[in-house]
């Protein structure tokens, strides 16, 4: 809250008429013994509050939330004397209102001790001691055009008020003043007075209406006003374990509510996480953050990192669960509140706790302390993320430091320049496409494309500037032509990554995403671009020549599989073939020389005798991997080849392939070559 602001002064002008004595029409249920009343006794009927109770009741609700949150140096007039009830048989004339507002005008131009202290100190500079302050008006106003003249009543009263203040060393003009007029009227009938937001009707006074039935909407109404008023907060404790008066066996769980100084829930502001609930006791008029009650403490020897305390004020004083915490916490106490969360670990942000025999909710941090090791940058933002640019961040951040701004300079339009207005153009533009991470770019990760970089950022370009920039894109047009490789990012992709054809079109893409960011620069900045454009617009041979290069390395690529798949499956099939020629070599072996050992055998034939080989060829092995199906095909193909005669055409075949009918190419004298193709001779 500023210094010497509305705030700082509050009247309170409750109406007095005869009006105010009605009935508000809220009722009471005044006896409450319902279930141990014994049987001939008349229940009492129950009661309802006049006007002017709940006026005052209300008022006094504001000055209580006040004076708990703000008991030093903070100053609340109330004119509230001890006149007792309104008196209904009295004359409407005798105890206007505009008497109330006239004496409260008088009583904003006092000046209070703390302003006296004020002006004391300064002495020389006392003028800088404002007064301004706060009439809060509760009547029951007959229209709007009422309104109207409530309102015209201040405002001429402050103009003569301020005549006598300016001739007087004990009082002050007023130079701001804010009415609040409340309207109030019973429960069950219509408002005659519309609300109106705050609306300033001269430079001295604004005024604000707002129309409230009596009771407790009135009490609500005020307890939203002093929140607005003193820059106050809600907070709901949730989940307070307390015994049942009835049943002290058993314990149910409550909820309180706490009024406090704003700033308590600065850290909920920042994260933009406010865990707001429906607890609020106004309901959808007002909204609170919602805290859980932990285990409580029963000493205050643990030490909390603590960034804030502020005091407190229960919104239902009287309550039971209020008073039962009020109590605890006053008795050396300390509750720790987490955030209600539905997943993860519990974090404690706030604790309640007594000094000197006040209540302050103390704000822990929830963050990293100072005091620890400096987080890794792993840690940040972008998680697991541990490629970012840092080194080019430091020099991003040396380029753009702030430095004292001397001598006035000014704009084409012969403006002064205002030096932070400068600075953040000039971090605009800085930062129009600048990526955090290095698998993000391409051409951030290129030596070659720094001179462009560098210069693309600037206001304005010089004709050396637009040279160099062209010299750098013809650079990179003669690496494209040389097919150089270039630093691309293969972090979470298969294989070998994008093709060089791709590499290259990522490149320009990112390049003329850099230009055009900086295209309304000047028009310089746009002769970049059309260089660019017209290096990236290759010719119909240069197009037709990458085509013919990737089908060429793509025909290429499946020419090399085809062949490893045919050397694989042919090795297998050579050493399963060797491997059977060897077994029947054996058996014939074997069987020749039963029969020569047997008495009745002729002998044998003059043949020539089969040769063993002692040292057969080791069986060549696939290279490569070998799939479950090729091993499978290969092992019934030799097995099936066994049981028949291989077919001579098969034999004699090149690469799978029979040439048929080639007795009538020779009769027509025609012969084959090597590539299947027929040719005359």
């Amino acid at each position: 809250m500023k210094i010497f602001s509305e705030s700082h002064k509050t009247v309170f002008v409750v109406d007095h008429c005869p009006y105010m004595a009605e009935s508000c029409r809220q009722h009471v249920e005044f006896d409450m013994l319902v279930k141990n009343r014994t049987q001939g006794i008349i229940p009492l009927a129950p009661i309802s509050k006049s006007l002017w109770t709940c006026s005052v009741e209300s008022s006094m609700e504001y000055c209580r939330i006040m004076y708990d949150i703000f008991p030093f140096r903070k100053l609340l007039m109330a004119a509230l004397a001890a006149v007792g009830p309104p008196n209904p048989r009295a004359d409407p004339e005798c105890c206007s209102i505009l008497h109330g507002l006239v004496a409260a005008v008088e009583t904003l131009c006092k000046i209070t001790e703390y302003q006296h202290e004020a002006r004391t100190l300064l002495m020389e500079n006392a003028e800088r001691v404002g007064n301004r302050g706060r009439i809060i008006c509760i009547t029951n106003a007959k229209s709007d055009s009422h309104v109207r003249m409530l309102e015209d009543c201040v405002q001429e009263t402050i103009h003569e008020h301020n005549k006598l203040a300016a001739n007087s060393d004990h009082l002050m003009q007023i130079q701001k003043c804010e009415l609040v007029l409340i309207h109030t009227y019973p429960v069950g009938e219509d408002s005659l007075v519309s609300d109106r937001p705050k609306k300033e009707l001269s430079p001295v006074l604004t005024s604000e209406v707002h129309s409230v039935r009596a009771g407790r909407h009135l009490a609500t109404k005020l307890n939203i006003l002093v929140q607005q008023h003193f820059d106050l907060a809600s907070t709901t404790i949730t989940n307070i374990p307390m015994k049942e008066e009835q049943h002290a066996n058993t314990s149910a769980n409550y909820d309180v509510e706490l009024l406090h100084h704003k700033d308590a829930h600065v850290d909920f502001l920042k994260s933009g996480d406010t865990h707001l609930g429906g607890s609020s006791r106004e309901g959808s008029f007002k909204e609170t953050i919602t805290l859980k009650w932990c285990t409580p403490r029963t000493n205050n020897i643990e030490l909390h990192y603590c960034t804030g305390a502020y005091r407190i004020s229960p919104v239902d004083v009287n309550s039971r669960p209020s008073s039962c915490l009020t109590n605890f916490l006053l008795n050396g106490r300390s509750v720790l509140l987490e955030q209600p969360r539905k997943s993860g670990s519990k974090v404690i942000s706030h604790m309640l706790s007594s000094h000197g025999g006040e209540i302050f909710l103390h704000v822990l941090s929830s963050s990293r302390s100072i005091l620890e090791d400096p987080p890794s940058i792993s840690e940040g933002c972008g998680g697991r993320v541990t490629d970012y640019r840092i080194t080019d961040f430091g020099e991003f951040m040396r380029e753009n430091r702030l430095t004292p701004f001397l001598d006035p300079r000014y704009k084409i339009d012969g403006s002064l320049e205002i030096p932070l207005e400068r600075a953040k153009d000039q971090l605009e533009k800085h930062t129009r496409y600048w990526p955090m991470i290095i698998s993000q770019t391409t051409i951030f990760n290129m030596q070659a494309v720094v001179p462009l970089a560098s210069v693309i950022v600037k206001e304005s370009l010089t004709e050396e500037d637009v040279l160099n920039c062209q010299k750098t894109i013809y650079n990179l047009v003669d690496m494209e032509r040389k097919n150089d490789p270039l630093p691309i990012s293969t972090v979470g992709t298969r294989g070998k990554g994008p093709k060089r054809d791709e590499q290259y079109r990522i490149m320009w893409n990112e390049l003329e995403t850099l230009v055009r960011a900086h295209i309304n620069n000047s028009e310089k900045h746009q002769r970049v671009l059309e260089c660019l454009m017209a290096c990236r617009s290759k010719p119909p041979e240069e197009e037709e020549r990458k085509k013919r290069g990737r089908k060429r390395e793509d025909k290429e690529d499946k020419s090399e599989k085809t062949v490893k798949d045919y050397e694989q499956e042919k090795s297998w099939q050579d050493s399963e073939r060797l491997k059977g020629i060897l077994e029947r070599g054996k058996e014939e072996l074997a069987e020749a020389e039963i029969i020569k050992d047997s008495p009745d055998s002729p002998e044998p034939p003059n043949k020539k005798p089969l040769v063993e080989m002692d040292n057969p060829p080791p069986v060549e092995k696939s290279k490569g991997p070998v799939s479950l199906l090729s091993f499978w095909s290969n092992r019934i193909n030799t097995a099936n080849s066994r049981k028949h005669q291989e077919f001579a055409g098969r034999l004699n075949s090149v690469n799978n392939r029979a040439e048929l009918y080639q007795h009538l190419k020779e009769e027509n004298g025609m012969e084959t070559t090597e590539n299947g193709k027929a040719s005359r001779q």
